[in-house]
C-alpha cells in the first residue's frame, strides 16, 4: 500500500499513524491534513480510490463527506451574520417569510443551525429527484409542522439542515449555498471542495463503500441496525429526510454529486478542509473567515440533554457545529467542527491554534467520527507538546 504525501518535522508521527490505520484493515482510501498556526504541517493520502477499478488515491482525490458538509454551510451562515446580513436570533420569517406555516412563525435562525426546529425529517412523500431539484423539498419543509416543540429538545437534523439554512443563506445573500461557498470560502483560499460538483470534476472522486447499508449482511444484523436506522425510527427518518435519500447508494452516483445537499453532499479532499477551518480561527496566508468574536458565538453550546434523533446520546451543538460533550472529547474544551456519516471530519482548536482536515472511502458505523480520526488527531497534539 502506497502512502504519499509531506509532513512537517515534528509531526512524522502523524504520517505513522495513518500508515498504520491502513495496516490494521481500517481503510481502503484516504488522505488527512492539518494546520497549526495558520501553516500546513501535515498532508497526506494513500490508498484505493475505487475498489471495483483499483484505480489509486492520488494528490488531487476527493471524496464525498456526509455532514462533514454541515459545518462547511455553517460558516456560510456565520459570514453573513459577521456581515451584519444575518440575525442568527432572529425568526427565520424575517428573511423567508414563507417558513411562517403550520406553527412555524416564531422558529428563530439559531433552531435550524442547532437542530431545535423539530423539522428533522418532511412527512411528504418526495422522490430523489425531487429533493435534489432543491424547491419541492423547500416547499414541503415550509409546509411541514414540527415534531416536536421547538426549541424544547434537540434532534439532529440529517438531511434537512442543509435545505433548511440553506434556504436561509439564498434567501439572504440570493445565491445558493454553493455557490456562496465557492465565491466566499473556496476560491478566496484555493480550497478544493464542491457543494454541487460540475461534471468535469467528477473522474476525481473517490467510491464510497460500507457503512450503514444492509446490503449483504445477516437477517439478524439487518434486524438490529433496523431498530436503529429502520425506515420507522426517528432517525432513519432523519438520515433519508423522510425517505427521498433512502437508498445509501445514490451517494455514488452522478445526480447526487451535481446538486447542492448542503447538509450532506460536500464533496473535497482533507486539506482543504484543514485549511479552511484554520481560516476560521486564524488567518491562512493573510485570509481570515471568522473572527474571533464571530467564533466564540459559533462554538458556544446551544443545546442540552440527549439528542432525540441519534438514540439519546450527548451530543451537543453551538451554532450549525458539535461542540465538547461527554461523547465527544476531541481536543481542548474550545474544539469544535463536524463529522460525516462514516468518519470524515473537519475539526478545529483555537486554543491550540489546530485545524484538521479527514476524508475517506471505507466507510465506519459511526456518525461522530471514529478510531481512526481520532488517533490522527491526538497525534497531530502529540506533535505540539
Amino acid at each position: 500500500m502506497t502512502i504519499d504525501g509531506w509532513t512537517a518535522k515534528g509531526f512524522e508521527n502523524v504520517r505513522e499513524q495513518f500508515e498504520k490505520n491502513f495496516a490494521e484493515g481500517l481503510e481502503v482510501g484516504a488522505s488527512f491534513a492539518a494546520y497549526h498556526r495558520g501553516r500546513k504541517v501535515v498532508d497526506v493520502w494513500g490508498g484505493i480510490a475505487d475498489e471495483a477499478t483499483e484505480r489509486p488515491w492520488a494528490e488531487d482525490t476527493m471524496c464525498l463527506v456526509y455532514s462533514t458538509t454541515k459545518g462547511v454551510t455553517a460558516i456560510c451562515a456565520h459570514q453573513l451574520a459577521q456581515a451584519g446580513r444575518l440575525d442568527t436570533d432572529a425568526p427565520v420569517v424575517t428573511y423567508w417569510p414563507e417558513f411562517g406555516q403550520a406553527g412555524k412563525e416564531s422558529i428563530p435562525v439559531s433552531y435550524l443551525l442547532s437542530h431545535q426546529a423539530g423539522l428533522a425529517w418532511v412527512d411528504e412523500p418526495l422522490t430523489l429527484d425531487e429533493a435534489l431539484a432543491w424547491a419541492p423539498m423547500i416547499h414541503a419543509l415550509e409546509r411541514q409542522a414540527p415534531h416536536w416543540e421547538p426549541g424544547s429538545s434537540q434532534g439532529y437534523h440529517a438531511v434537512t439542515y442543509g435545505y433548511l439554512v440553506g434556504e436561509v443563506i439564498r434567501r439572504v445573500d440570493g445565491r445558493s449555498v454553493g455557490t456562496y461557498m465557492r465565491d466566499e470560502v473556496a476560491e478566496p483560499l484555493g480550497l478544493d471542495f464542491w457543494i454541487g460538483l460540475p461534471e468535469a470534476e467528477e473522474p476525481r472522486v473517490a467510491t464510497l463503500s460500507g457503512g450503514l447499508s444492509t446490503e449483504g449482511v445477516s437477517d439478524e444484523v439487518k434486524a438490529i441496525l433496523d431498530q436503529f436506522v429502520g425506515p420507522d425510527t426517528m432517525l432513519g427518518k432523519a438520515l433519508t429526510a423522510g425517505g427521498a435519500f433512502q437508498d445509501t447508494g445514490v451517494f455514488n452516483t452522478r445526480a447526487v454529486h451535481a446538486a447542492e445537499v448542503p447538509a450532506a453532499g460536500g464533496i473535497g479532499d482533507a486539506r482543504s478542509i484543514a485549511r479552511m477551518y484554520a481560516a476560521v480561527i486564524g488567518e491562512v496566508d493573510g485570509i481570515r473567515l471568522l473572527s474571533p468574536e464571530q467564533v466564540k458565538i459559533a462554538s458556544a453550546q446551544r443545546t442540552s440533554g440527549p439528542n432525540i434523533v441519534i438514540l439519546n446520546l450527548d451530543l451537543q451543538f453551538g451554532l450549525g457545529f458539535i461542540v465538547q460533550s461527554s461523547l465527544m472529547q476531541l481536543g481542548g474544551p474550545q474544539s469544535f467542527g463536524h463529522f460525516g456519516l462514516g468518519g470524515s471530519a473537519g475539526w478545529c482548536d483555537p486554543e491550540a491554534e489546530l485545524a484538521f482536515g479527514y476524508v475517506m472511502n471505507k466507510l465506519d458505523m459511526g456518525m461522530a467520527g471514529d478510531q481512526r480520526s481520532f488517533s490522527l488527531v491526538n497525534a497531530c497534539y502529540d506533535s505540539i507538546k
